[in-house]
């Protein structure tokens, strides 16, 4: 970068900009221009974006894609696209979009095409989860697979179980999946209580098949099925492999036909897309898997080519800068009304947070300006009946992106009506409020009034979609992933590693070969920890 981020031309416009605007309420911006709703919109890949509930005018944007442009977002998408190592601190390409390109395209990584082998993963991950979901794949003892448990962490749980539960209304319902990631027992103990080995297919996802929680837990697996069918030739029957460390997987007692692979371009939470979404491809089958990928593709062909005013990654990317770094905003909310998305938020918690929490630049500078919010959120009118109180009175500045569909795929009633019309609702009141004048116009008692005084100005976007399908799915993901991106070239940061999860996994190693320790062991941590073990070891408080 030619110069810090706050020293650029774009930056300081946009503090001079903010002086003049950031306490404008959303009441007079909508007075003012009367075509704003329908003006302050984009749309691509199947989704809506109504970003006009926002405390931004046509010049809030216009400085922040120029401050896009001088940050060099265009070329730097670019480099991404085109197999770049935009990763630098792992000196790797970035290239989730390779795994939902269509055959016939061409993305070269150091001299070789990429493509043709992510569709020969495709392929065989395509024959496999046919079998299973015919049935002609059997277990050790003949029977057919009725359960699937995908066992992972991190990106290879977070995606796999909510693309499950987003596409549950597609998936085959004679198959049971679960998920297990915790190392606490209970996950493991709970997800196979009520199984029977004999009809059970675990999906190992580990790209080193070294994951300390993962593989403590694919070792509980193995124990499972061996106790009820002790002999070793089971475990190539009900065990598959989602890696690339071919010895590892082979002495686990994998087949290595069922190993399937993926590439060091592929971040972990970037990877549903990829042979981690094995578990999602055995529960819809392969074509809608490719239907999900088609979304993921449409989605990255609307963010590489359509206009920064009316690119919808791009847009929310850049007002997720103006309220971090300019409103002080901590914290977005994600509220998806529709209960397939249960876990979406959840899953963009990973996706952004470990993306975007970063405290220096690429050359290694601290910065001094915020970086990566905080997203969290919970489903539909849940929400409403527990944080939202905060959301419209609380002292805190919440962007909240709602995501809603035109459409239920389990139309009941009026159920869908009320459900949508909460949606508009709520971005509604969180925007415009109630005034005082306006409370006591109602008869509020006095001592009342101030207690129902919503002050709006709370900014929101409202995502919409004619309903939930794979590919909507892919599109959605897709366009936080690329909203992701674009924060992190504004800011500077590398969206693509993630060395602040090594620590505590360095030192948990350690402390678990105390806490298992024979002997005394001699610690040498701060006083606390070594307390905590101490106390931990003796076995009661």
């Amino acid at each position: 970068m030619s110069a810090p981020l706050r020293d650029t031309p774009a930056w300081k416009a946009l503090e001079l900009h903010h002086a003049e605007i950031g306490s404008m309420h959303l009441r007079e911006l909508f007075a003012e221009d009367p075509q704003r709703g329908s003006r302050m919109t984009a749309a691509g890949a199947g989704l809506r974006l109504d970003y006009s509930k926002h405390r931004a005018t046509q010049e809030t944007l216009r400085l922040l894609i120029e401050l896009a442009r001088e940050r060099g977002l265009e070329a730097r998408r670019e480099a991404m696209f085109t197999g770049a190592p935009i990763n630098t601190t792992e000196s790797r390409s970035v290239l989730h979009v390779a795994l939902r390109a269509p055959a016939g395209e061409s993305i070269v990584v150091d001299g070789s095409d990429v493509v043709p082998a992510v569709h020969e993963v495709l392929d065989r991950m395509g024959a496999f989860a046919d079998r299973v979901r015919s049935g002609d794949w059997k277990g050790h003892t003949g029977k057919p697979i009725r359960n699937v448990i995908n066992v992972g962490i991190g990106g290879s749980d977070l995606g796999p179980v909510m693309a499950y539960e987003a596409l549950r209304s597609y998936s085959q319902r004679d198959l049971e999946f679960r998920f297990v990631s915790n190392v606490d027992g209970t996950d493991f103990a709970e997800a196979t209580r009520d199984l029977d080995p004999a009809e059970t297919l675990f999906i190992i996802a580990s790209k080193t098949f070294t994951t300390q929680e993962t593989m403590t837990n694919a070792a509980s697996a193995r124990e499972w099925v061996l106790a009820a069918m002790p002999d070793e030739a089971a475990i190539a029957r009900h065990f598959v492999a989602v890696s690339t460390a071919a010895d590892e997987v082979s002495a686990f007692g994998v087949d290595l036909d069922n190993m399937f692979g993926f590439w060091d371009w592929v971040g972990g939470r970037y990877s549903m897309d990829s042979a981690i979404g094995l578990s999602t491809m055995i529960a819809v089958g392969p074509d809608r898997f490719r239907e999900l990928l088609g979304g993921f593709h449409a989605m990255d062909v609307h963010f590489r080519t359509a206009a920064l005013e009316q690119n919808m990654p791009v847009l929310m990317g850049l007002l997720a800068v103006w309220y971090s770094d300019f409103f002080d905003a901590q914290t977005v909310a994600v509220l998806p009304y529709d209960q397939y998305l249960k876990r979406f938020p959840a899953y963009l918690q990973q996706l952004t947070m470990e993306s975007n929490g970063k405290h220096v630049t690429l050359d290694g500078t601290r910065v001094d300006y915020e970086t990566g919010a905080v997203y969290w959120g919970e489903p539909g009118t849940n929400g409403q009946h527990s944080f939202y109180q905060l959301l419209h009175q609380g002292t805190r500045l919440i962007p909240c992106d709602f995501i809603g569909f035109l459409h239920s795929l389990n139309p009941l009633g009026r159920h869908h009506d009320l459900l949508m019309a909460n949606v508009f609702a709520q971005t509604e009141a969180l925007a415009f409020g109630k005034r005082l004048d306006e409370v006591r116009a109602e008869g509020s008692r006095a001592e009342l009034a101030p207690h129902r005084v919503f002050e709006g100005n709370r900014p929101s976007s409202t995502l919409l979609a004619e309903r939930l399908t794979p590919a909507t799915l892919g599109s959605l993901v897709a366009l936080y992933e690329h909203s992701v991106f674009t924060q992190g070239v504004i800011w500077d940061i590398n969206s693509f590693d993630q060395w602040g999860v090594e620590l505590g996994k360095v030192l948990a190693k350690r402390i678990a070969a105390e806490l298992e320790s024979d002997d005394e062991p001699d610690l040498k941590h701060d006083s606390s920890t070594n307390a905590l073990i101490h106390l931990y070891r003796r076995g009661h408080l």
